[in-house]
């Protein structure tokens, strides 16, 4: 992000920053050899972001380039390690093949899969401050469109929907040209309404920072359609929202800093320049903590976990303290758990003057000053980020500064930051806008990425500790809506999912959540990132018996946490069958057969067989009629079914000497059909071959 205004250092305190710089321990180092060359590198780039674009293993980078400097191509650096067979951490700019060829006044660019079909889209935020524009979608062409990965398209006006009409808040007069008119400088991504998709927080800044003109709201489709969410159904005349009028996409009416937070009034519309989602209170809906320039910044609650429905309200003065900010140059906030105890904290950047200042949630989502003012902040900050530079396990801080050097803040494992560091340069034209970190040349630590202004070659800082990320996630909360009625379909599970890396690069962790009936592991399925700090998975609805389920997240390293478990009992009165007959010891004991799940039409049967010993090959048959008694054949043992064999299932038991068998039930399949099952594995005794197990009555619903 970037400003109107530039301070000017004095020779003073740029010498002392400089002394600061070259006394202090060289965590970072600048190391630009491996940084692209050439024809529109030296840019004014606003903002940095990672991401995999073709999915080789390493992280690529993205700017938004133009701001105040007028209307520019955006760029990508693609990483050379992977399938470029390079060194990591060293970068081709590939714009020319990889982006469309289009200038614009860019602030932001972020990352998002907005299709869900598995690689990175891209949104990019651009400014009318100079000339009319609006924002674009750049849709990567691999996996739903079919093309190469990691190459991308602009298809803005296809994924907008009804701009200014149909219940749009926009002015028909500021739609053109597939977009709509709008000072944005920051954009978020995430699952506001927990559908599985990830929805978009579209802030404005306003004409030369006005501050009038309101953040939007935008809701997936869920294949990256985006339709503005308005439950006000009030449209502006204009671009500029008035006191008094309805708070669109907020509870209440439009009221500029207002102090209320009943959800009468609520204030949308501030001179944002950065937006931040997180859950803040512990319900695993994500909470909008709103910047503002010039205005004090704000704080939504999402209410859907309150309501059943999407919601927000402006609960600002219920969340701060009194004076939390000083009015003016509130240039940045990030969220970020700095004290380890599971909930979000608050860093804001100029938010005590020109001094930095942190906030402790007490984990409810009201917030108490933990640093009033950050050691040598007082100073021309822009953007703020969190890295575990050095992989003790917590969230350190570096900040980029936009007329001295950038800083860099020791966390003590409380969230109490010391100064560092200091790098970069304080010569005449330096003007650092965004910082972002990841591990570029797969060492083990987080390196950066600097973006800066004034036509200056973007910065590499090389983290030089030499010290290996160790630290697993930690998953302090997951979700328990308690008992449940078996029902066909599925029901989502959210969890936290916090580490000591980036929140951005947290999210590509891979996280599944894991589920067992009656002590059998059932299944681990994947869950999805729907940002801020929250992941969401599903668990069947038609599992019947007691219920546990846990997460486990790993980050790139493969150091993985894992959650507490959390259980609940499936129950249904519908006639579902049961067991029948009697087995057959084998060397574990005698299999029991049965069923954890409900047979519904559309669904996925689970039966489970436990007592065949680990490793033994086992064998489960499903017939469509079953003997009267059990009988017995010698060599064998107890035989429960008969009739004709509708499907065979075969493999090797696990440990724990259980077998789980999956079969997915058609969705077209009538209720009331009766089919028989029987366990048998190759651990039998006694002169059997085999074991058997109870016979097993399964009735379709």
């Amino acid at each position: 992000m970037n400003r109107k205004q530039t301070l000017a250092c004095t020779a003073a305190s740029a010498a002392l920053w400089m002394a600061l710089g070259a006394t202090a321990s060289a965590q970072y180092t600048i190391n630009n050899s491996g940084n692209p060359t050439g024809a529109g590198i030296a840019s004014s780039s606003e903002n940095v972001d990672f991401g995999d674009v073709d999915q080789d293993g390493d992280w690529d980078a993205v700017f938004a380039d133009g701001g105040d400097g007028g209307n520019d191509q955006n760029r990508i650096w693609i990483n050379r390690g992977g399938l470029q067979s390079g060194s990591p951490g060293t970068f081709l700019d590939q714009t020319s093949t990889r982006f469309p060829n289009q200038s614009d006044d860019s602030r932001d660019i972020e990352f998002a899969d907005i299709d869900n079909d598995g690689d990175i889209d891209l949104y990019i935020s651009n400014t009318a401050q100079l000339a009319n524009q609006g924002n674009h979608w750049w849709v990567n062409n691999g996996g739903k469109q079919g093309g190469t990965l990691g190459f991308f398209a602009d298809e803005t006006a296809a994924r907008w929907v009804d701009l200014g009409t149909n219940g749009s808040s926009i002015s028909p007069a500021l739609v053109g040209a597939g977009t709509f008119i709008d000072w944005s400088c920051d954009c978020d991504f995430g699952d506001l309404d927990n559908d599985g998709d990830l929805d978009l927080v579209h802030s404005s800044y306003g004409g030369a920072f006005g501050g009038q003109v309101p953040t939007r709201i935008f809701l997936n489709d869920g294949d990256g359609h985006f339709k503005e969410f308005n439950p006000s159904g009030f449209q502006l005349a204009g671009n500029l929202i008035s006191n008094g009028n309805p708070a669109i996409w907020a509870e209440g009416t439009q009221q500029s800093n207002t102090n209320n937070s009943t959800g009468a009034q609520a204030d949308i519309a501030s001179s944002a320049l950065d937006i931040d989602l997180g859950d803040i209170d512990g319900d695993f809906d994500l909470d909008l903590l709103h910047g503002a320039r010039q205005e004090d910044p704000r704080m939504f609650l999402n209410r859907l976990e309150e309501t059943g429905s999407l919601a927000f309200r402006d609960v600002t003065s219920a969340v701060f303290p009194a004076g939390y900010v000083s009015t003016g140059d509130n240039y940045e906030q990030e969220m970020g758990d700095m004290d380890g105890d599971g909930d979000l904290d608050v860093y804001g950047l100029n938010w005590n003057g020109f001094n930095d200042r942190t906030f402790r949630n007490n984990g409810s989502g009201v917030f108490t000053i933990l640093q009033s003012s950050l050691p040598n902040s007082g100073a021309d900050d822009n953007e703020g980020d969190f890295v575990d530079y050095d992989n003790d396990g917590d969230l350190d801080l570096f900040v980029a500064n936009f007329s001295g050097l950038d800083k860099l803040y020791n966390n003590n494992g409380t969230g109490t930051m010391t100064l560092a560091q200091q790098t970069g340069t304080s010569a005449s034209g330096a003007a650092s806008l965004d910082a972002d970190a990841a591990d570029i040349d797969k060492d083990g630590d987080y390196d950066l990425i600097v973006a800066e202004d004034n036509n200056r070659p973007n910065t590499t800082l090389i983290n030089t500790t030499n010290v290996a990320d160790t630290t697993p996630s930690y998953i302090p909360r997951v979700e328990n809506d308690g008992n449940r009625t078996a029902a066909a379909g599925e029901f989502s599970v959210r969890a936290q999912v916090y580490d000591n890396a980036p929140y951005y690069i947290t999210w590509y962790n891979p996280t599944f959540i894991e589920f067992d009936v009656n002590g059998v592991t059932l299944e681990s399925r994947s869950m999805m990132s729907s940002q801020g700090q929250i992941f969401r998975g599903l668990l069947p609805e038609n599992l019947v018996g007691n219920v546990t389920y846990r997460v486990r997240s790993s980050d790139e390293y493969g150091n993985t946490g894992t959650s507490a478990d959390e259980s609940y009992v499936g129950s249904t009165g519908l006639g579902i069958g049961g067991a029948f007959g009697a087995g057959t010891a084998g060397t574990s004991g005698v299999p029991s057969l049965n069923a954890a799940s409900v047979a519904f039409a559309g669904s996925d049967l689970y039966l489970t067989a436990t007592n065949i010993t680990a490793g033994a090959s086992y064998f489960l048959y499903l017939t469509d009629a079953k003997l009267a008694s059990p009988l017995f054949l010698p060599g064998i043992g107890n035989l429960n079914v008969t009739g004709s064999v509708l499907a065979l299932f075969s493999g090797s038991a696990a440990a724990g000497n259980e077998v789980v068998v999956k079969i997915p039930v058609g969705p077209t399949v009538p209720a009331g059909i009766s089919v028989f099952s029987q366990a048998f594995g190759t651990d039998g005794t006694g002169g059997n071959i085999v074991s058997t197990s109870n016979g097993l009555e399964i009735i379709t619903q």
